[in-house]
């Protein structure tokens, strides 16, 4: 019986969806409830599962094309198994020479692989895979169809993190379309700068009497927590929900012509995920303990990192947190989250020498950044919030 494998159904925020990756090809045996496909939102990537055993069928919106929500990827072949081992079986028993180029037969291609492949009279298994498991995928079509010459030593190990993208005394060049949440991410911080009268205004903290409390508590922490972490973000977490207990204006946002003021305080957390950078949501941040905070932080990271964030997890929120100082920046002007109307930057923990009751003391600190919409927030407002977090 054929099934028809579906895109999920999209929130109302979300319009359509592109095919992120096909991880299982015609032919190809699944079980129930594993992965067959991503399909990439402007926000997260949804997983179609398998409803049934079978095999998969046509695949009918290859990679990288549109797709509505609900809208027909392809078909599964529910019940049925996959012909690959049955032909095995029959066949003769081949001699171990011939060993290899049968293994090479299955080879995975994705569909955008295949089309560019036949296209160009490729031998589909002549192209060395980059893919997961050694999947071919579309930039590794590319490349074999330009003739580029592959570089087997460069494959036997993975690269580092901060591998250059091209050797050097390459003058080749890579084009690869941009990811939908990095488009996004693109129109949201030109529609926040050309909508927003943002300012931003600085300050600095001491960061020694919370560095001397986290390494007086932290093993004890960690114990009690079961693992939990300690961190310096649920700090600022904790006085950020005080700030904007105290200045509401900044736990505001702008609605046509009308200001509203949110008696709650959903609080952004920015992470770093392998397609960007995404600001999960802690909702009532105010009723959280440091731990719960320093917990929800951490499994936003984890999923994150996994491509596992789901839409209301990133949905929301009335204030933002950025911590830059992670990845060493000394200093930086955040972009607004509209409809929020301000967002607060960290930065790194730098040892400079500052005046204390007249004397030179070296001391860790740090700068903060606060950048608001002076449509909704005066300077004067700003600036109390940003000394009440220092405070």
């Amino acid at each position: 019986m054929a099934i028809e494998i579906k895109a999920p159904a999209f929130p109302e925020s979300v319009a359509d969806g592109t095919v992120a990756t096909w991880h299982k090809k015609p032919g190809e045996a699944v079980k129930r409830d594993e992965l067959i496909v991503d399909i990439e939102t402007d926000k997260v990537v949804m997983e179609v599962l398998a409803e049934a055993d079978g095999v998969v069928g046509e695949i009918i919106k290859g990679e990288g094309e549109t797709v509505l929500s609900g809208e027909v990827l392809g078909t599964l072949n529910a019940g049925a198994a996959a012909a690959a081992p049955a032909a095995a079986a029959a066949a003769p028993a081949p001699a171990a020479a011939a060993a290899a180029p049968a293994a090479a037969e299955d080879k995975i291609l994705s569909p955008a692989a295949r089309k560019i492949a036949d296209e160009a009279g490729l031998d589909r298994n002549s192209i060395d895979g980059t893919g997961k498991g050694g999947r071919v995928t579309k930039e590794d079509a590319v490349a074999a169809a330009s003739g580029k010459p592959a570089a087997p030593a460069a494959k036997a190990a993975a690269p580092a993190a901060d591998a250059p993208l091209f050797a050097a005394g390459d003058r080749v060049e890579k084009r690869v379309p941009m990811t939908r949440l990095r488009a996004k991410v693109a129109q949201r911080l030109v529609e926040a700068q050309s909508s927003m009268a943002m300012l931003t205004t600085y300050n600095e903290v001491n960061m020694k009497p919370i560095m001397d409390l986290r390494a007086k508590y932290k093993d004890m922490f960690e114990k009690k927590h079961n693992g939990v972490r300690l961190g310096f973000m649920s700090f600022f977490v904790k006085a950020a929900v005080e700030a904007l207990k105290r200045q509401p204006a900044v736990n505001a946002s702008i609605d046509g012509n009308d200001i509203v003021y949110h008696g709650y305080q959903d609080i952004g957390v920015a992470v770093s995920s392998d397609r960007g950078l995404v600001v999960p949501v802690l909702r009532n941040a105010e009723f959280m303990s440091l731990a719960e905070i320093e917990g929800g932080i951490a499994a936003y990271g984890r999923k994150a990192k996994e491509g596992k964030l789901t839409l209301e997890e990133m949905t929301g929120g009335t204030f933002t947190i950025s911590n830059g100082g992670v990845f060493g920046s000394l200093l930086s002007s955040p972009i607004v989250n509209p409809p929020q109307s301000a967002i607060l930057g960290m930065h790194k923990i730098q040892e400079r020498p500052m005046a204390v009751n007249g004397q030179v003391v070296i001391l860790p600190m740090m700068y903060l950044a606060l950048s608001y919409d002076h449509r909704l927030l005066d300077g004067k407002e700003a600036v109390t919030f940003l000394v009440t977090i220092k405070e």
